[in-house]
């Protein structure tokens, strides 16, 4: 069948008015490269869910393509759940998360699993806090994250609140699958009876965020002014609620960002991590001088972290600096659970810092659907902005409950004279200056990716900056870990370079990490440091470049 007639068999099931004009536009004007990217491939369901642009064909994420994927997930779960079955549905404000929302309860309904929808766009932390809290037996949060604008994703819960692992992804993969081959999505059974659940689930959210902060910590937290900015997401007036709920004075919104707005019209891309996205958010701070700038992104499970300057300037925290200070931070609380976690790709000190206390520290692939599943975490993190301060309530990276926590622990650095910077330059001392940066390329091409990592294991380079490579670990070949397609190189003066693909973007990404020993003067340090991780950097572009 070709293109063209598999286009037209797709407009015989879509309901959607918007997708089917579209592809009858391109049918009738014969755009055969653009209906091939529609109808070659199929997005592909993994341990991220789905994510993908937005528009028709199986290969775009579309009303079509989350029907069947619903339906195939609701399969899975009534072969895993027969007696009764129960899932959780959150959405964010993306184009279209609503109609997918509701598109998903009425195939769960209809296929006999009861669907509990929350009430509004919520932030992704609130869902996978209402799985476990609801005792549901999974959950599916319609998001994309810190994408685009065009595109949107379909992320999924089981009932221990995490998203999906093997061998799940691949049994769920190929329910949706079956679906698509033998069934027309207007055949299946719906059911508009789901229940749209009320505020309370949010507010028993909130409720456990500010009951982790003492009456005493509140006294400090008065001192502590903050801006925030939720990046056009959802979530601003929930991160706003649990500051000032929690003892802190009404946050300064960036006001062009605070509301939710799915074209996301003042960044290039609405993720903190990108250049220029938080350059509203430091306009704000040079204008207010607060303690503390929090940034999350568009489904608020990231938070980003500026803090001021001794000259009044302000500066981003990498990933790795928030998640070594709320580690230490993790330490000095009380808690029955012993292990520190975090991703194979994030910088080392978090190690250091477990073992001087005597806790337990694990590594895990990228995701945190790896952390989460930790039985006995106390605190993980990913060096993509991702930290899970409260695994017990939320076994997902939560970036509204880490905001409150680095709020708290400048309010206490505060009492005592100090800020978050020299925190970080006293654990540096005590553990080493652990100094990270990432390098990422963007591709049109997925087939660039492929090639690159090809060639690196081809013609591994023997020198990365001023350093020797000295061994290469192949993760594709797996070790304490499983298996997944990654290399590391392991370089001389515990230098460390990970080059692994994105998984939930077009870009290829390497992990630059080097350690410096700290006497007195961790500003010289810093500088060492910086000029070594540029020469990694230099050399690392030439790699994404063959």
């Amino acid at each position: 069948m070709g293109v063209v007639e598999r286009a037209r068999a797709w407009l015989a099931q879509d309901p959607d008015l918007q997708t089917r004009a579209e592809l009858e536009e391109l049918i009738t004007a014969n755009n055969d490269d653009v209906l091939t990217d529609c109808f070659a491939s199929r997005l592909q369901f993994g341990t991220a869910g789905l994510r993908g642009k937005l528009g028709p064909g199986p290969n775009r994420m579309n009303r079509v393509v989350v029907m069947q994927a619903a339906a195939g997930l609701a399969s899975y779960l009534n072969k895993h759940h027969p007696h009764e079955a129960s899932i959780v549905i959150g959405y964010d404000a993306r184009h279209n998360s609503d109609v997918f929302a509701s598109d998903t309860a009425a195939i769960m309904q209809g296929a006999g699993i009861h669907a509990l929808v929350l009430p509004k766009p919520l932030p992704t932390p609130v869902l996978a806090y209402a799985i476990k809290h609801l005792g549901a037996s999974a959950g599916v949060m319609v998001t994309a994250s810190h994408n685009p604008p065009q595109d949107n994703g379909y992320k999924v819960y089981l009932a221990d609140g995490c998203q999906i692992i093997p061998p799940a992804d691949a049994d769920i993969a190929a329910e949706i699958e079956r679906i698509a081959n033998t069934t027309n999505v207007q055949d299946l059974p719906t059911n508009d009876e789901w229940v749209t659940l009320g505020d309370d689930v949010l507010e028993d959210y909130i409720a456990r965020a500010v009951g982790r902060v003492t009456d005493e910590q509140r006294k400090d937290n008065r001192n502590i002014t903050t801006v925030i900015t939720p990046m056009h997401g959802v979530g601003g007036p929930t991160l706003h609620r649990v500051l000032t709920e929690a003892g802190f004075p009404p946050p300064i919104h960036v006001s062009e960002q605070f509301d939710p707005d799915p074209d996301f019209p003042t960044v290039a891309f609405p993720n903190p991590e990108e250049p220029g996205a938080m350059d509203l958010a430091m306009q704000a701070a040079n204008t207010h001088q607060p303690d503390i700038v929090i940034a999350t992104d568009p489904d608020a499970d990231r938070c980003a972290v500026a803090v001021p300057l001794p000259s009044g300037d302000y500066r981003m925290l990498s990933g790795d600096e928030v998640g070594y200070a709320l580690g230490w931070w993790a330490t000095q609380r009380p808690g029955e659970r012993i292990t520190l976690a975090q991703s194979l790709v994030s910088g080392g000190m978090l190690e250091s810092i477990a073992r001087a206390v005597e806790m337990n520290y694990q590594q895990t692939l990228t995701g945190f659907k790896w952390i989460g599943r930790i039985p006995t975490l106390r605190f993980g993190y990913e060096e993509a902005l991702g930290y899970c301060v409260d695994p017990e309530a939320v076994s997902d990276k939560d970036g509204i409950t880490a905001a409150l926590a680095v709020a708290d622990l400048a309010a206490v650095l505060k009492t005592e004279g100090r800020s978050v910077l020299d925190l970080l330059d006293d654990l540096a001392k005590e553990h080493g200056l652990f100094a990270t940066r990432q390098v990422s390329l963007r591709v049109a091409d997925l087939s660039t990716i492929s090639s690159v990592m090809a060639e690196l294991r081809k013609e591994p380079p023997t020198h990365a900056g001023h350093r020797a490579v000295n061994e290469i670990i192949d993760l594709r070949a797996g070790t304490q870990l499983p298996p997944t397609d990654g290399l590391v190189f392991m370089l001389s003066e515990r230098g460390r370079i990970i080059v692994r693909p994105s998984g939930t973007e077009p870009k290829i990404k390497a992990y630059l990490q080097v350690v410096v020993d700290v006497d007195t003067d961790v500003g010289h340090a810093r500088k060492s440091a910086d000029r070594e991780l540029q020469a990694l950097a230099d050399d690392v572009a030439k790699w994404f470049a063959r």
